[in-house]
């Protein structure tokens, strides 16, 4: 039942309907239809059946920075973030960029990665050696860097021949590590998931599959991965597939993937938290997807919120890749405009990343609201 004075607005709502003339009786069809109306104005709104959680700006990068792609947070809270190296105008320079910042987002230092090209992507300490590993996309290897002073050597290298030539080169994209310390690196091109030992060297393909590549846009496969807390499988986001594949592990072989999930628009970065849900970015949807052990979804968070004054993302556009950090989720706003790659690639968010000038990384609550299910 409504409250008083909603029964006097149903009430006025039944004497100004078409049909209601003087009092007499309505046709059955006009009374169901009041009726009807009135019952969902009476209904206590779902607004908390699925809260967002607004993104914030934790850090805003220098000026003449580009855009930030990967991210890491080192044990005293320490962000580092890699810079994509495209502008609205196209593709800058090398060597690459290296930022870090202060557990408060304070810039501390911007770093030219020695030797590296200027596209930079995924960044991960590894977990024996706390060598600071960087994709360099450009350069199709992977990278230990000196955060300090950007100096760097080779980590990982691929074979001279690649298992689908006619697919083009190399587009390494995420990093990631199992406990024994074996790097595996996503390759977004090939549709392939590279694998190295704890000291790097030449790689070899560890999981070869369809699952892995796309005709769809973003024109790139297997990009984000991580392993589950069992390590009994590694999920691989691919992005123009808009799904996370599951890859199933025995003893440290791959299986027969599968998809594990679908419909996550531009699926991205993954993270696995303590009780196995997968956060997924969504770089089309400028959203978190959070998934259960299950593949269920049970959170979204966060949404773009415009171009603030200086030119700088509101809330998430493009976001790329995610952290923990404390209570915090960090995210990266690559605010990529894909036309930058091919016109036909015109997104529903390409007028917004054209307008940006100054690049961020947003923040969230690390925590997971509430969902109403049965009652």
């Amino acid at each position: 039942m409504g409250t008083h004075e909603d029964r006097a607005v149903h009430a006025d709502a039944l004497h100004m309907a078409p049909g209601f003339q003087g009092g007499r009786a309505m046709s059955r069809t006009h009374v169901v239809a009041v009726l009807m109306l009135a019952a969902l104005t009476a209904l206590p709104s779902p607004a908390g059946a699925w809260t967002r959680r607004q993104a914030r700006t934790f850090a805003t990068l220098p000026e003449g920075a580009t855009a930030p792609e990967g991210l890491e947070v080192d044990a005293a809270g320490n962000v580092y973030a890699t810079e994509f190296g495209f502008t609205n105008g196209g593709p800058v320079e090398g060597p690459g960029q290296l930022d870090v910042f202060t557990s408060s987002g304070k810039l501390m230092r911007r770093v030219p990665v020695a030797g590296s090209s200027a596209h930079l992507l995924a960044l991960a300490f590894h977990p024996a050696t706390r060598a600071l590993l960087v994709v360099d996309f450009g350069g199709a290897r992977v990278l230990a860097v000196d955060p300090e002073t950007g100096a760097s050597t080779p980590f990982l290298t691929l074979p001279q021949t690649l298992p689908h030539p006619e697919l083009g080169g190399a587009g390494l994209n995420d990093v990631t590590f199992d406990r024994a310390g074996n790097v595996y690196v996503s390759d977004s091109f090939q549709g392939v998931v590279w694998r190295t030992g704890p000291d790097g060297g030449v790689a070899s393909v560890w999981v070869d599959d369809p699952l892995l590549r796309t005709t769809g846009v973003p024109p790139f496969g297997a990009n984000g991965l991580r392993f589950d807390r069992d390590e009994a499988a590694l999920y691989v986001a691919n992005t123009g597939g808009d799904m996370v594949v599951k890859v199933p592990v025995t003893g440290g072989a791959a299986g027969t993937p599968e998809v594990f999930v679908t419909g996550i628009n531009g699926a991205d970065g993954l993270l696995v938290d303590r009780d196995g849900n997968l956060w997924v970015v969504a770089n089309q949807a400028d959203e978190i997807v959070v998934v259960d052990p299950g593949g269920r979804a049970i959170a979204k968070l966060g949404d773009f919120d415009g171009i603030g004054e200086k030119g700088a993302p509101v809330g998430l556009l493009f976001p790329a890749s995610l952290r923990f950090s404390g209570d915090s989720l960090l995210v990266t706003n690559l605010a990529l405009d894909l036309r930058l790659f091919n016109p036909a690639f015109a997104s529903v968010d390409s007028p917004w990343t054209a307008e940006v000038t100054r690049s961020t990384i947003a923040r969230l609550p690390a925590r997971i609201p509430p969902i109403r299910s049965r009652e």
